[in-house]
């Protein structure tokens, strides 16, 4: 197959959702760290200071007459957030982990691999301790190993790829016309949705690659992959749809390029990477914003939100938000918080279009590197051997 190497282009939409995540990732976190405190006593900023780096926090300065202001601690609202945080991760948190270690070859994984994606998965401080407990026979942890004992209990189709159930979903509503198209047609199935940044869309060359990277055999990232040449064509798709699979597991749809390295061996990726995601930017997003390097699966937004919200994400989202304003409804000498979006609307307190994430259009490729196509067996990708500063 001829390979065609774009240049990366910088999509201004997408760059702000990767902002914003990272704030409500650093919000989300501080919260959980300060609930496990425990003394309920403010916390002096200055013990925060080694979180600095994993949350992403620009601790104040102490004051310089009292060392122990400033100081944080957790009002009553909060322990309502964390309520509906833990509901909401709870609802099919082990699933992802499940399907994580479903793409492993091992069906295992060390859980210094694992910690670095507990927020991306939606899994909870305790996991290693808690899905051994709640679902025994499946999960096992041994020798600071997280491992998925069976399958058993689990849903059916917990090794069933997104792109299957998506595709089979279709075929359930499809009309004759729809299946009787051939397969070498650009719609054929197992087709992986692509949105390519403005200007190579509609490139002969690169529908001509793209309709011959989809006629050859989808490869289910569950499936054993053992035995297909690893350089091969069929395999780097194999590779892509695992990649696929993997920023649909999380609940933003989008993951730091370190974490992905972590587990590069246990699903078998090759050492560079990350030319993956740039051979591929119909696919993903490749992104430096906030000091490290985002991968995003581009399909899972749409116009700045969210293709499909997890539960957890609009919780997330209203953390960060409340984080953000500490907005309280007052009145009629009652203060009580607002949490539901349509009690707020009624209120007028909470501004639409800030709590759903600014409308931002992801498609607004604004800035690019070469608008040209380069036939590259083997593009020179160096970023896979340098660290992100995130470690």
């Amino acid at each position: 197959m001829q390979k065609v190497r774009l240049k990366w282009v910088k999509n201004r939409g997408l760059d702000h959702l990767i902002e914003r995540t990272t704030s409500i990732r650093a919000s989300c976190l501080l919260l959980d760290h300060l609930a496990r405190l425990p003394t309920s006593s403010p916390v002096p900023a200055r013990s925060l200071a080694r979180l600095q780096k994993p949350l992403g926090l620009t601790v104040p300065q102490p004051h310089p007459r009292f060392p122990t202001l400033p100081s944080f601690s957790l009002t009553p609202a909060s322990h309502t957030l964390l309520a509906r945080l833990a509901d909401a991760s709870a609802r099919d948190a082990h699933l992802r982990l499940a399907r994580l270690l479903l793409l492993t070859r091992s069906r295992s994984l060390p859980l210094a691999s694992v910690l670095p994606l507990r927020f991306d998965l939606g899994l909870p401080f305790n996991f290693a301790a808690a899905f051994p407990a709640f679902h025994p026979g499946v999960f096992g942890v041994a020798n600071n190993r997280i491992s998925l004992l069976s399958a058993s209990g689990l849903p059916e189709d917990i090794a069933v790829s997104s792109l299957q159930r998506r595709h089979a979903a279709a075929i359930d509503s499809a009309t004759y016309r729809a299946l009787s198209r051939p397969p070498s047609s650009s719609s054929a199935p197992l087709a992986f949705p692509m949105r390519f940044p403005r200007g190579y869309g509609g490139m002969k060359k690169v529908k001509a690659w793209m309709d011959e990277f989809h006629r050859l055999p989808y490869i289910s990232p569950y499936d054993d992959a053992s035995g297909i040449d690893p350089e091969s064509d069929i395999y780097e798709k194999r590779n892509i749809g695992l990649l696929h699979e993997l920023l649909g597991l999380t609940v933003h749809k989008m993951v730091r390029r370190n974490a992905i390295r972590l587990l590069r061996e246990e699903l078998g990726l090759p050492h560079k990477f990350t030319r993956l995601f740039t051979r591929y930017p119909g696919v993903f997003y490749l992104s430096l914003k906030c000091k490290t390097t985002f991968v995003v699966l581009r399909e899972g937004y749409e116009r700045g939100k969210l293709v499909e919200q997890h539960p957890l994400a609009a919780v997330r989202d209203k953390v960060y938000y409340v984080m953000r304003t500490g907005v309280l409804y007052r009145g009629k000498g009652l203060s009580r918080l607002v949490l539901d979006e349509d009690v707020a609307e009624e209120e007028g307190e909470l501004d639409g279009e800030e709590f759903q994430g600014e409308g931002m259009d992801e498609d607004a490729d604004v800035e690019c590197f070469g608008m040209d196509i380069v036939d590259d067996d083997g593009p020179a990708d160096d970023e896979d051997d340098e660290g992100d500063s995130d470690g």
